[in-house]
């Protein structure tokens, strides 16, 4: 008799042990026993589940049916019933094998009689089957789920981490890797790096992807960009865990990434041919950017003439939505106008104004002296006072109630001069008022032309930090930060007072700069240009008007 082996086990990794070699081995003694001669052998690693996709035992079952007279196949010889079928489905096919070409099953393990009893018997085992793979997938799908809930990925861990035997943490960073994913955020964060761009930088920096693909692709990176693992957050069947393993990047850096793919975020600098476009302006009634076009003209005399235009980048706005279209010069004499407009209109309110700022600061810098003095010298009275309370309970002159009340009420007052000295600082800033609160933002990478006020603001913020520190003694050279604080503030009025003129003679880098460091936010409409100002620059902005009274009249 002629027969056919089927050898098969659920996963590759079960096809590199012993348990092929062993059912091989008894297939082949079960044959050597029955005198039967082995036509072919099928060996497979695949699942025989209900709804897989049954590959090798379609090409094995095809190839039994076409040579089943030809070679005389008169059987299909198996450890066990599992290892052919888990299914009821395979199971009718291969009883419709048998009635059909007289191809039967064989069995190492299992028997089945003749007659309805052993088909009855067949049905049953084929049943119990079906049964233990339903159940097991379910019993793993459970244990899945409930380690998801526990917080950690059932499956391999994603790219920058690796999975390890340790019950507690089995998802750890891979430090290599981790440190790759940390540079492909930040570099594209940045927002001025391609796909392509970052994969050049990564391959030159050192970075690897795997032993088999040294280099990034642009497949590799979208899937990391993408996957809210590194913020540790768990995506399982498309609801979202909170994940126990380390994350490896920051909320802000991951929105700021998908902002960039999603294309919100253009990126900063823009093109050469349209230096006002890249996020710099955003469209007024529906919050897109701004883009440039360029349109070309041919005149009559051969020439072309190139006008540059500002519009929405909504391609399909709706019907209440205005054209937003600005030509190019018009833009820039609106963004002039608006720098304009913190310029004082005279020379002597501006000197007026500048030294009114020097003597605010200057009054301010006393204030805060005296105020410190009158607190130090109160905590000073109130610990002597604490002292003497002490000693006259220690000498029986008064009574434990009493110490207790009064030692409470002396510490409370101790505690609330402490912290006004530790306030004490805020007092100068806000005499000062508005002036100085925006330096930190503003010299914010401002470089030339912007360099003087970027020096000023960082001197401005330097010495009013000066004014909350916690010290007892004035040290040298106190009675000079009054001034050099006055100086700075002074060098950035003079620099809002001439940001219009700097705005004409600069490059486009520059003039971004200038713009981001003057406006926090910067509209267009179709008839107006908005902008929200920085401090202090909305307080220059804002200023009452001085009206010149008329000489002549009283």
């Amino acid at each position: 008799m002629n027969v056919v082996i089927w050898a098969r086990v659920s996963s590759r990794e079960q096809r590199e042990g012993y348990s092929i070699d062993a059912q091989l081995r008894a297939m082949r003694d079960k044959a050597s026993r029955e005198g039967w001669k082995v036509a072919r052998e099928f060996v497979v690693a695949e699942s025989a589940k209900r709804g897989a996709e049954r590959v090798a035992f379609n090409e094995m079952f095809d190839w039994v049916k076409r040579s089943a007279r030809k070679l005389g196949i008169d059987a299909i010889l198996s450890h066990k019933l599992d290892r052919v079928c888990r299914n009821m489905r395979d199971a009718v096919r291969l009883q419709e094998l048998e009635d059909k070409c007289g191809v039967k099953l064989a069995f190492v393990d299992n028997q089945f009689g003749p007659g309805a009893a052993g088909m009855l018997s067949f049905n049953v085992m084929a049943a119990v089957s079906q049964y233990y793979s339903d159940n097991l997938r379910t019993e793993v799908l459970k244990g899945k789920d409930e380690k998801v809930l526990q917080g950690w990925l059932p499956c391999g861990a994603p790219y920058g981490y690796a999975n390890c035997d340790d019950r507690d943490e089995p998802i750890k960073p891979d430090p290599e890797q981790a440190r790759a994913v940390a540079r492909i955020f930040e570099l594209y964060s940045g927002g001025n790096a391609t796909f392509r761009s970052l994969i050049e930088q990564l391959d030159a920096e050192g970075y690897t992807y795997r032993n088999s693909q040294r280099r990034f692709c642009r497949t590799s990176l979208s899937y990391i960009l993408n996957n809210r693992f590194y913020l540790g957050e768990l995506i399982w069947h498309g609801r979202t865990y909170p994940g126990r393993h380390k994350p490896l990047i920051e909320h802000h850096v991951f929105q700021a990434c998908q902002d960039i793919l999603s294309g919100k975020n253009r990126r900063k600098n823009g093109r050469s041919d349209a230096p006002l476009a890249g996020s710099l302006f955003r469209c007024a009634y529906c919050g897109q950017s701004i883009t440039g076009e360029r349109i070309r003209r041919k005149l009559r005399g051969g020439g072309v003439r190139t006008h540059q235009y500002y519009r929405c980048a909504n391609n399909t706005p709706g019907h209440e939505h205005p054209v937003v279209r600005w030509r190019g010069e018009d833009l820039e004499a609106a963004i002039i106008s608006d720098l304009e407009a913190m310029r004082f209109p005279e020379p002597d309110q501006s000197e007026w104004f500048r030294e009114s700022l020097s003597k605010a600061i200057l009054d301010a810098e006393s204030h805060e002296r005296r105020q410190r003095a009158m607190l130090q010298k109160r905590q000073t009275e109130l610990q002597g006072m604490q002292d003497r309370l002490l000693n006259a309970y220690l000498a029986g002159d008064v009574d434990a109630g009493t110490f207790q009340k009064k030692s409470a009420d002396l510490k409370a007052e101790i505690s609330r001069c402490r912290d006004n000295l530790e306030r004490c600082g805020d007092i100068g800033r806000d005499i000062c008022g508005d002036i100085l609160t925006g330096c930190r933002d503003i010299c914010r990478d401002i470089s030339e032309p912007c360099g003087d006020i970027s020096e000023a603001c960082r001197d401005t913020k330097k010495s009013c930090g000066d004014i909350g520190k916690r010290r007892r003694d004035i040290p040298a050279g106190r009675r000079d930060i009054g001034n050099r604080r006055g100086d700075s503030a002074v060098r950035l009025f003079d620099w809002s007072q001439q940001a219009a003129s700097l705005w004409r003679g600069s490059n486009n880098h520059e003039r971004r700069q200038i713009l981001e460091a003057v406006c926090l936010n910067r509209t267009l409409s179709d008839v107006s240009l908005v902008t929200l100002k920085r401090k202090p620059f909305d307080v220059l902005v804002k200023r009452p008007s001085v009206q010149p009274n008329r000489g002549d009249k009283i």
